[in-house]
């Protein structure tokens, strides 16, 4: 256990490496940050650090094998209400328990803080429903992608425009630590009872669809609710004259992250208690090992959230102000494409993902792989939402041409793959992203006295959209690679191309032309 906590450090140390240097490197050279904010970052950095390999042992231990036995034995009854009624309460609450939803209620001052949080929540219950339906009767993700995502863009049309931001937000905050390792895990022991071949296929797909939930249920609550707007509030002052008051600003904020991680965790585990009351499923040293995993798992995401929140927010707020009010503004959008290419890599949801991405797919397609294709979103994602704070164009301008590729993508790579695709989107988008991307964006629109409602916010959004096409066109990729080096083996050996299971063959790890598999 203790080789691999070490292994996860380094690893987590690698994430968080890149930013800490790239922020280094600017403070020394066009933007001097202040001494109090910089320490604070330092800091943070730290506690990021150890959250994040504290969490990512907590999900091997607790989160994942907990997910994937409730999974495989809900499918086992035949009583498919009670599996989906189930399924929503399972949705609705570790929804509730998400801290980056927590996050962004506060932030929306308009409106009621639990008003907003019942209404996303419910609609990740429902949307979590209709994935488990989706996997039980083989219907195709790509199909309901594109009639939800064309149900979206229409009520979006009837909706206040205050709240279009805030809509595509909500649909990346809710798939966050608490929510992503859980859903995953729940789909892959759904899908593995099936044990048919397409069953890797539909184990992925759940984060997507449950992503979708939010954004229709924030549009429907604009439609009806009709507040006075959207509007957001939020501050990342730092004030500490000394080192001491800079340890003091995180130690008074412990408490807090303490009680709200306590509260999002202890549904979960209420579930998990319940659960292996009635199933027995957890015994002796397989108990004690998800009781660690839990106890990892909570004081990770204590040390995460504070160094997120606390150490972070203030640095991304400052330097995005001060860069966009100095000489060298012309560096905000070549900034924000490197910050986003860093950032997605110290997400703890998006590691937990690229793991079981290469498991499920038995090493075809490797971590080092997701990452890449991720980074390079992320990448595309911030600068193009940075590109949207400088010229205030409209969000929609990206989205819908974004999302109709994307889509149109779906239909011409493997199945595995648009699953992945879209579930990258969702987890791509989470704590990182709206406590040191969404305020570097939000600094400098303030310093160009642009409008942050319409200009800096949807970041978060744009973030999610990007991955769904840098991952599909790895699949595509992939694809065209199998399809080449079948056509060297088909020659070799005379068989017709038109029996070959191209699905099926890509399941396979592909190193080299000796190595293909021909499935007939």
């Amino acid at each position: 256990m203790l080789k691999s906590l070490r292994h996860k450090l380094a690893e987590s140390a690698r994430s968080v490496l890149p930013i800490t240097l790239i922020v280094l490197f600017f403070s020394f050279t066009f933007v001097p940050i202040p001494n109090d904010i910089m320490l604070t970052f330092v800091l943070g950095a730290v506690l990021l650090v150890g959250g994040m390999s504290l969490f990512s042992a907590g999900v091997d231990l607790a989160m994942t094998p907990m997910g994937e036995a409730i999974g495989s034995d809900m499918t086992k009854t035949k009583r498919v209400w009670l599996v989906l009624c189930v399924c929503f309460l399972i949705g609705t609450i570790i929804t509730i328990a998400e801290p980056d939803l927590q996050v962004l209620a506060e932030q929306v001052s308009s409106i009621p803080n639990m008003v907003l949080i019942l209404t996303i929540a419910l609609g990740v219950g429902f949307f979590l429903v209709i994935a488990i339906l989706r996997i039980l009767f083989r219907i195709s993700l790509r199909y309901m992608l594109l009639g939800f995502y064309l149900l979206i863009f229409l009520v979006s049309i009837f909706a206040p425009n205050d709240f279009i931001p805030l809509a595509f937000d909500s649909g990346g905050v809710t798939t966050g630590p608490i929510t992503v390792p859980f859903i995953l895990a729940l789909g892959i022991g759904i899908a593995t009872i099936r044990g048919d071949r397409s069953s890797q296929d539909d184990s992925f797909g759940l984060v997507a669809l449950c992503s979708i939930g939010p954004i229709l249920m924030v549009l429907l609550l604009g439609i009806f609710y009709r507040p006075s707007g959207a509007d957001y509030s939020s501050s990342y002052l730092v004030d500490a004259e000394n080192t001491r008051e800079i340890a003091l600003s995180f130690l008074q904020e412990f408490p807090d992250y303490i009680i709200e991680v306590a509260s999002s965790l202890f549904p979960i585990v209420l579930v998990f208690i319940l659960f292996n009351l009635i199933t027995r499923r957890f015994r002796n040293r397989r108990l004690v090992r998800v009781t660690a995993g839990f106890v990892y798992g909570y004081i990770g995401l204590v040390l995460f959230l504070t160094g997120a929140n606390v150490g972070f927010m203030p640095v991304g707020s400052y330097l995005g102000e001060a860069l966009a009010n100095s000489p060298y503004s012309f560096l905000l959008i070549p900034l924000a494409m490197l910050i986003g290419y860093f950032v997605v890599i110290a997400e703890p949801s998006v590691q937990v993902l690229n793991k079981q991405v290469e498991e499920i797919t038995n090493g075809a397609v490797t971590q080092r792989a997701m990452k890449l294709s991720l980074s390079i979103g992320v990448a595309i994602s911030a600068g193009l939402g940075m590109i949207r704070v400088v010229t205030g164009i409209n969000i929609y301008y990206f989205l819908v041409p974004g999302y109709l590729v994307a889509i149109a993508l779906s239909f011409f790579v493997p199945k595995l793959f648009t699953g992945i695709a879209f579930d990258s989107g969702g987890v791509a988008s989470g704590t990182m992203t709206a406590t040191f991307l969404l305020p570097f964006t939000m600094g400098a629109c303030e310093a160009l006295g642009h409008n942050i409602l319409t200009d800096a916010f949807g970041v978060v959004a744009m973030v999610a959209m990007t991955p769904l096409l840098t991952i599909q066109i790895l699949g595509l990729f992939s694809r065209l690679k199998a399809d080449r080096l079948t056509a060297v083996r088909l020659a070799a050996e005379n068989l017709p191309d038109d029996i070959i299971d191209y699905e099926a063959l890509y399941q396979q790890p592909v190193q080299s032309e000796e190595e293909v598999d021909i499935h007939v």
